[in-house]
């Protein structure tokens, strides 16, 4: 969750790395993910391109395996690359589950595909490698930087992937049941401050947004949870947030010890967020700020330091900045934009050869857990969210309000407004993301929809996925033949699926 890089949300848990990385380089206030799940968010980041455009749909469909990311770039251009731990951004991987629950999402059913969010504690007070894997790759990074970057004559591109601070698998309910436990030590959760925890207010089931009701009970978040079980499925969240820190610091170790930390550009990020019990959600998958909003610092030569940059950026923009810092010629098509003058401090108007950066970022998403393809514009001090077609379903406008004069033109992110109120709402004072004031400004929702659908086409986007998700299922459904019935009675939907199979396959027959 990229707010807890910055005031307040970095008085819950100790991140002592990336405060070095704040006070020795520049943190980003406003970075989004382009599309909040694994795989179509990681696509961006290697493409620095917008997922309608990849068609990086769900978590099985990603880049092709062959596809030219900047980092291959690099490696043409004389660098010397390696990358370790999670990739996640070509298609083909993930279970069955991820492939199945995101194909069939426009089926007349409402079926739980995760298990209920928990928490375990595990070890002692001396148990610090609890995400074995993770450290692993920990390791071979520092020992890579210690052995072979620290000799290296050409310039070297290290990529370090981690799976925390993601939820484990369920141990009661095996791996296709889905990642519904929060798992920590005792050592990682002294590092979290339980008085500063908020727990997040939720509307009742009946006024929640349809798409919301669809996600909340999906991952399994409609029942009761007790004040103290939300405070410790945050506090267990934030506690692997401590434990993956101390990863980033031992690259940063490793990089000072062996005198390269100086002449080295130092990049973390995240693929997506984490909504923690907040709008009634665990997980990612939607565009509320725990999900869509991640952490983005920069630090290394000629990067301003202690540095807060609260223009809007998005994981698109990793792919040029990377050729930018490399001197590679950037390519012209690519949704983003270079962060390298924001980096060296330089005005927001500086234009790059192909103009000045967009005063907007687009996230968008079209898998499982959703049941529908939404799009979500960050502009300004607004957030809009548009859904399939933008006329089946509701958009939402989050804000607050502020007392204004009436007919007032209102500079908003290279758009003028003509408010319709004596209100205008600011994103940065609704922070909990409950009052949605679409119906309230139809002049806003209308100008802000103009300019989604300059950037996407989204009712056509729509169609195309649920066009292809229904392909896909035909395609996967022939292939199992008589087996059928048994596999998908299997998959993580099962404790519902099970109480009335025959009524679940006849909905999908209906549906294709």
């Amino acid at each position: 969750d990229g707010r807890l890089t910055f005031y307040p949300g970095n008085q819950t848990v100790s991140l002592p790395s990336i405060n070095f990385m704040k006070r020795h380089g520049t943190v980003f206030l406003n970075a989004y993910t382009n599309s909040p799940i694994c795989c179509p968010s990681r696509a961006a980041m290697w493409s620095g391109l917008f997922t309608h455009l990849t068609e990086s749909w769900n978590n099985f469909k990603g880049l092709e395996p062959n596809y030219m990311t900047w980092m291959d770039l690099m490696e043409k251009h004389g660098y010397h690359t390696q990358k370790y731990g999670k990739l996640d951004y070509t298609s083909g991987h993930h279970s069955v589950s991820n492939r199945v629950e995101a194909w069939t999402r426009d089926v007349d059913f409402l079926l739980r595909q995760e298990g209920r969010p928990m928490v375990n504690l595990t070890g002692d007070e001396k148990h610090v490698r609890v995400m074995e894997v993770d450290w692993r790759n920990t390791d071979k990074a520092v020992n890579w930087i210690k052995e072979e970057a620290i000799n290296m004559i050409q310039p070297f591109a290290l990529y370090l992937g981690l799976n925390l601070p993601h939820p484990y698998p369920s141990p009661y309910a095996g791996e296709n049941f889905g990642a519904s436990t929060f798992l920590t030590s005792p050592y990682w959760l002294e590092k979290v401050s339980y008085e500063a925890i908020k727990i997040p207010k939720w509307s009742s089931l009946s006024e929640m947004h349809p798409v919301d009701y669809y996600s909340s009970f999906t991952k399994n978040c409609t029942g009761d949870f007790t004040e103290q079980e939300v405070r410790d499925i945050r506090a267990f969240y934030y506690a692997m947030c401590a434990e993956t820190d101390a990863m980033l610091g031992e690259i940063i170790s490793a990089l000072r010890d062996t005198g390269l930390l100086k002449k080295t550009m130092v990049i973390f990020t995240s693929d997506h967020g984490e909504l923690a019990m907040e709008h009634r959600q665990f997980y990612k998958m939607s565009m509320y700020e725990g999900s869509s909003h991640v952490p983005l610092l920069v630090m290394g030569p000629g990067v301003k330091e202690q540095q807060q940059v609260p223009e809007l950026v998005s994981l698109v923009d990793v792919y040029p900045t990377m050729l930018d810092i490399a001197r590679i010629p950037i390519p012209h098509n690519l949704s983003g934009y270079s962060l390298l003058p924001l980096l060296h401090g330089k005005a927001k108007n500086d234009a790059s050869p192909r103009g000045p950066r967009p005063s907007w970022v687009l996230s968008e998403f079209h898998g499982c857990n959703v049941n529908s393809s939404t799009y979500m514009l960050r502009a300004g001090r607004w957030k809009y969210i548009s859904y399939s077609d933008g006329q089946s379903v509701l958009p939402q406008l989050f804000g607050m309000l502020h007392l204004l004069f009436p007919n007032t033109l209102i500079y908003c992110s290279a758009i003028w407004f003509l408010t319709d109120s004596w209100f205008v709402p600011d994103l940065s004072a609704d922070p909990d993301e409950l009052t949605n004031v679409a119906m309230e400004f139809p002049l806003v929702i209308h100008s802000l929809d103009k300019l989604l659908r300059t950037i996407v086409d989204y009712p056509k986007v729509s169609s195309a996925v649920q066009d292809y998700n229904k392909r896909q299922f035909v395609s996967w459904r022939q292939s199992l033949g008589q087996n059928y019935s048994n596999v998908i009675a299997n998959l993580r939907w099962h404790q519902d699926w099970l109480k009335d199979p025959q009524k679940y396959e006849s909905a999908i027959d209906e549906w294709l």
